[in-house]
């Protein structure tokens, strides 16, 4: 039944025709952009990761980025899918490109220009390049005033990023991560070099990296009896320890490197840099 219903899905989808005015929406920084660009209106449904604009969670939902079912997709009828580098999995993707729906890949940004392109490949999709290309200007500019006023930091912050403290285990964020990205276009320096992506550090490892500050998305720094990530046995003994530097911050607004990553780049800055 579940094949019948999908051959059913696949004859029925439509085949495109000028502008897209029914599009999926995959991925929590390209639906940022749509919303940004002014086409929210034109979005039908949407993955799990977008959540914002707030408005988006009232739209179906048609799975977790990385584990999307072509049923969900090709149910509301879409003649776009606008998918961040990385949605599937392959299998769905092929599923939707025999559909003969347009599929188009966004690409991941962890920089200015890499923000910029993918609002740009975003606003050639949608057929508002020229909106596109002004919105990317304005990010570009206000992340280069963020960058010209860490650079006179005389002394660079540095920041630890923990992914999780479950179970009293560090899980944090090496090279070659948003996280990392994040850091540095704010003008602190990551504390862990040692390692590309995440990894759980040791006791030994936490006091190496010696944070003046530690980041963590919200509502991850709980636990350890209530008393939060400082109070792990290691940190506790770091600069950010003692001090009780922590900075918590909107997961999707922190890494998502959307069209709110200007903002986000100078809240990380205003907060490693307080007094600034």
């Amino acid at each position: 039944m579940k094949a019948l219903a999908l051959a059913a899905l696949l004859a029925a989808a439509p085949l495109a025709a000028g502008a897209a005015e029914r599009i999926v929406s995959v991925g929590g920084s390209v639906t940022e952009t749509v919303a940004a660009l002014g086409a929210l209106d034109r979005v039908v449904a949407r993955d799990t990761t977008s959540s914002w604009p707030e408005e988006v969670e009232a739209l179906p939902d048609v799975g977790y980025v990385r584990r999307l079912s072509p049923e969900g997709v090709l149910s509301v009828a879409p003649d776009l899918i606008l998918a961040e580098e990385g949605a599937g999995p392959p299998e769905t993707v092929a599923v939707l490109e025999r559909a003969e729906i347009p599929f188009v890949t966004v690409p991941d940004a962890t920089d200015a220009a890499g923000v910029a392109a993918k609002i740009e490949a975003v606003g050639a999709a949608l057929d508002l390049e020229e909106r596109a290309a002004t919105l990317a200007g304005k990010i570009e500019t206000r992340i280069a005033d963020t960058a010209a006023r860490a650079a006179e930091v005389e002394t660079p912050a540095r920041v630890l990023f923990v992914l999780s403290a479950e179970g009293g285990r560090l899980l944090a964020s090496g090279t070659d991560t948003a996280a990392a990205a994040m850091i540095d276009l704010a003008g602190g320096v990551n504390a862990v070099t040692g390692f590309e992506g995440y990894k759980p550090l040791t006791d030994e490892a936490v006091l190496a990296a010696a944070p003046d500050v530690v980041l963590m998305m919200e509502g991850r720094a709980e636990g350890h009896g209530g008393a939060g990530v400082l109070s792990h046995p290691a940190l506790a003994q770091t600069p950010a320890g003692q001090a009780g530097r922590l900075v918590e911050m909107d997961g999707l607004y922190l890494l998502g490197f959307g069209p709110r990553t200007a903002e986000a780049v100078a809240d990380l800055h205003a907060a490693l840099y307080p007094g600034g």
